[in-house]
């Protein structure tokens, strides 16, 4: 890397952006970034990390600068174009990553769902036993002197992960997402083949995924889940409302008993392909047993708190596969008590492409609520509205306003899960507020 450069980053509130501002700033980098004035969850990291926030403003961008530039912005942002003219060195998000892994046992993660969940817990116990950089998509970023390892996420929308050039991957599932640029599913599988033909070492790839059973490759392909034609199994599960334990065989050969404080069986498969990664670096099974114990989980991943008695749940889920997965884990953590989800909807495009998907999969919940869709700065609008997808839900559906989150008094001492890739926290601030000042009231 080169040195006494500032580093700016466009976009640096972005949770990919603020990992990667994080690690340089570890190394010794002197780091700045400008985007919008709203605050974000990912801000707190950075400000504590001394990373100076500016507001969007051409001006920012100065001869002396390296400049990282956020994929959600196109070259005739004004930043992007003074860096043009300028003739300041400029890279995309996922071109600086391709740069930052190297030199290192690079690990990437990749999959439609469950990236940032298995790269924070890949990142997590491969930290407690030696050098670790990693870059999650919860914005977590941390960069180490000598670091043995690199783990990151990897992303496929719009093939950013093809930038990379990992020596491991892993690859979680395979499913149709990004209507607005991915074409079919055949399209996606194929960004994932010319991935898989990337990786230098090994990938680990979930068994059951009949898209992931297709790739090929030029370096073993390893695969984890629970059924006898996988390389690495989880047998004897058993799922609490502790946590899980299972035992893990790779072939013939029995590695002993694993337990994580994770709820669902998309955690048991995680915890399979992290264990799976360590067998083949040499790292001590018991070392691993040990970190894995202690994961606390990623922002805004299945993150719980109580609340005048109820619990909340927040959740990124976005994707029918990636609902079914977390009111799973609801279940499994409250078997006893209701699970009320308040979903919001990512994207006109993903809505409409997936509407009956969505539908079977929230109905999955004991009562369902929604909020208006979310865009994108690239899909402001579409023919398709929260109402329609209610129509659908058999378990409710109705749209709730972030003036009125009153429908939700209705349920006491059980749990409510928001769900969504957009601003769904706003409604989760405007429900705790209202359980707060009830509270107050009847006190």
């Amino acid at each position: 890397m080169e040195t006494k450069k500032i580093y700016h980053f466009i976009g640096v509130k972005g949770t990919g952006m603020s990992a990667l501002a994080l690690i340089l700033v570890d190394r010794g980098e002197q780091v700045q970034g400008s985007d919008i004035t709203q605050y974000t969850f990912t801000q707190r990291g950075l400000e504590k990390a001394g990373i100076k926030i500016l507001p969007f403003d051409e001006n920012n961008i100065q001869d002396n600068m390296i400049v990282i530039v956020g994929n959600a912005f196109k070259d005739d942002h004004p930043e992007v174009v003074k860096a043009h003219e300028m003739g300041v060195p400029t890279y995309r998000y996922h071109e600086f990553l391709g740069k930052m892994i190297e030199g290192k046992t690079s690990i990437g993660v990749a999959g439609a769902h469950g990236k940032t969940s298995t790269t924070g817990l890949l990142a997590h116990v491969l930290s407690g036993i030696a050098p670790t950089d990693y870059l999650v998509g919860d914005g977590s970023g941390k960069g180490v002197p000598n670091a043995r390892f690199f783990v990151y996420e990897a992303d496929e929308y719009r093939r950013h992960f093809l930038a990379t050039n990992p020596d491991y991957a892993i690859m979680t599932n395979i499913d149709f997402d990004h209507p607005d640029y991915y074409q079919s599913i055949d399209d996606v599988i194929d960004a994932f083949q010319t991935f898989a033909s990337q990786v230098k070492k090994g990938i680990f790839a979930w068994g059951d995924d009949q898209y992931l059973r297709e790739i090929k490759a030029n370096v073993p392909i390893y695969y984890y889940g629970l059924n006898e034609t996988d390389d690495f199994r989880a047998v004897d599960v058993k799922r609490t409302t502790k946590g899980s334990k299972f035992n893990v065989w790779y072939h013939d050969e029995d590695l002993g008993e694993f337990a994580v404080p994770l709820f669902g069986e998309h955690n048991v498969l995680n915890s399979l392909a992290v264990i799976a990664v360590s067998y083949f670096e040499d790292v001590d099974l018991d070392e691993i047993r040990n970190e894995l114990l202690t994961f606390k989980g990623v922002k805004r991943r299945f993150s719980e708190r109580k609340v005048e008695g109820m619990t909340i749940i927040d959740d990124y889920a976005h994707h029918p596969s990636e609902i079914k997965a977390t009111i799973d884990a609801a279940r499994q953590e409250y078997p006893n008590k209701e699970i009320v989800v308040v979903f919001q909807p990512h994207t006109f495009s993903r809505t409409i492409a997936m509407m009956d998907d969505f539908a079977t999969s929230l109905d999955l919940a004991d009562k369902v609520f929604l909020t208006d869709i979310y865009g994108s700065p690239r899909e402001q609008s579409g023919d398709v509205s929260s109402a329609d997808l209610a129509q659908k839900i058999t378990k409710g559906g109705q749209v709730l306003s972030v003036e009125n989150m009153s429908p939700l008094l209705d349920y006491d001492n059980d749990v409510v899960v928001f769900m969504g890739a957009g601003d769904i926290l706003k409604y989760e601030n405007a429900y705790e507020e209202l359980l707060s000042h009830l509270s107050n009231k009847i006190n």
